[in-house]
């Protein structure tokens, strides 16, 4: 599989402007914003996971009702604060706004509050294919912006008055930031966390996760999908006797940035899907405060072909490279190439 970018050597500056605070806050007030449904899995939860780890900010994880948000590619969470509560709390708007990937791109309850957001000074996130949505809004008008890979052509077809960038894990014009695909929410995330409490800080966050590298260098040349991967996708939709359904037994203060990164690579097999699995019907929060949806059980975790244990002494980090090594094995090496190009997983 080779080692990634991500493990390459430790950056000696800092990569983006300094986040502009209001006078008003006392810390940074950062607001991860999603639809209830589909909001992309990892791209929602790592950021949340890093900045409150880093104790850094305020943050809140946000939609536009409370209740439940199903996530992409698979998961569910419950959501504690409607924009309309968030808004409630701080009139004067968030210092900085993340936008994941979400299924209606051009939602326009989230477009309205993400426009008011960054007319009231808010720095805004376009994360993946959160992209689309900054688009949509007109935050991307002639300045320059990144996205998944795969979307780049059409985002460059649609939007002709943005300047389109290819080769970068993320990318800041003023007020505004996006990046490339899936796994760089954990690069983006940690170089907020340095311009807003610095290096120092950042690289503590960075060896707890597992990562030593998180500048904005990036080959997206090298993703792309030919006959191999559109033959791997039908094979393994096709034959539906011999998908497999993954267990991810979660407790209290489980990493969720670890079950992310597990769950969204399983689930974008096409082979298999998985699922958290609890052993009380009492809520359970992560490391971090979210509560995962549980539709299972522990009887259902017997019917399940895997149970994919999550323990916080290895990094989550690790937890993707061994979770990459798993599919490799059960699947082989066609679905594994399918995987990292959709996850955009940088490899030297």
């Amino acid at each position: 599989m080779g080692s990634s970018h991500l493990f390459g050597q430790t950056p000696t500056k800092s990569y983006l402007e300094k986040i502009q605070v209001k006078k008003t806050h006392q810390k940074p007030v950062i607001a991860i914003i999603g639809e209830n449904q589909y909001t992309e899995l990892t791209d929602f939860i790592i950021p949340y996971g890093v900045f409150k780890r880093a104790e850094i900010a305020d943050v809140f994880a946000i939609a536009p009702n409370k209740g439940r948000m199903d996530m992409f590619p698979t998961l569910s969470i419950e959501i504690t604060t409607s924009i309309a509560d968030f808004d409630t709390l701080y009139p004067e708007g968030a210092d900085l706004v993340i936008v994941p990937a979400i299924h209606n791109s051009n939602n326009k309850t989230i477009i309205h509050w993400i426009q008011n957001q960054n007319k009231q000074g808010a720095t805004i996130v376009g994360i993946c294919d959160g992209v689309w949505t900054l688009a949509h809004a007109g935050l991307l008008k002639d300045k320059q912006a990144t996205g998944h890979w795969y979307s780049l052509p059409d985002l460059s077809k649609s939007f002709k008055d943005t300047i389109w960038t290819k080769n970068k894990r993320y990318l800041q014009d003023q007020d505004i930031i996006t990046t490339a695909g899936v796994t760089a929410s954990l690069p983006i995330a940690l170089a907020i966390v340095e311009s807003i409490a610095g290096f120092k800080k950042a690289k503590d966050i960075a060896t707890e996760l597992g990562v030593s590298h998180w500048d904005s260098s990036h080959n997206s040349d090298v993703f792309h999908f030919g006959w191999d991967e559109y033959a791997t996708a039908a094979k393994n939709l096709t034959f539906v006797w011999s998908h497999e359904t993954i267990g991810i037994p979660i407790y209290q203060g489980t990493d969720e940035i670890s079950v992310a990164l597990v769950a969204d690579a399983y689930s974008r097999t096409y082979k298999s899907k998985a699922l958290v699995v609890t052993s009380t019907n009492q809520p359970i929060l992560t490391k971090s405060g979210i509560q995962f949806v549980s539709e299972t059980n522990d009887e259902d975790q017997k019917q399940m072909q895997l149970s994919k244990k999550i323990t916080n002494e290895i990094k989550p980090i690790d937890h993707l490279k061994n979770t990459l090594l798993e599919i490799e094995y059960r699947y082989g090496r066609k679905t594994l190439r399918f995987v990292t190009k959709q996850l955009e997983y940088p490899k030297q």
